[in-house]
């Protein structure tokens, strides 16, 4: 991995760990990797920072369903809802994979390196 990529991806990955909504497990692989930088075993964390992005980003189809069903609506509440449904047939409609919101736009960004960061 080159020093861009690595730095790069240090400031996703800091980005990633401050947002409400990044998971204690995406938190824990984030906190891994940046620990295991320079050492033996920042190859092995690297792996495991993908694989648990990877596990943990919301497609953009994952997030309409989400949003559109009941679990969604005692979550964020009937109307916040319906907005994050409309806004996710938008972002679709405009070629999102994913959703946009800070935690996966942060994972989006890191996994579009994930070959640079592998090796590849």
């Amino acid at each position: 991995m080159t020093q861009n990529v690595k730095d790069f991806t240090m400031e996703k990955v800091k980005e990633l760990m401050s947002v409400s909504s990044c998971c204690a497990e995406a938190k824990q692989a984030a906190q891994n990797w940046l620990d295991a930088l320079g050492t033996d075993q920042e190859a092995a964390q690297t792996k495991a920072l993908i694989a648990e992005l990877e596990e943990d980003i919301t497609t953009v189809d994952g997030l309409i369903a989400f949003a559109e069903s009941e679990a969604g609506a005692k979550v964020f509440g009937a109307e916040m809802a319906k907005g994050l449904a409309a806004h996710g047939r938008e972002i679709k409609a405009a070629g999102a994979k994913y959703c946009d919101c800070p935690a996966c736009a942060a994972s989006a960004a890191i996994l579009e390196k994930k070959a640079e960061l592998l090796g590849e």
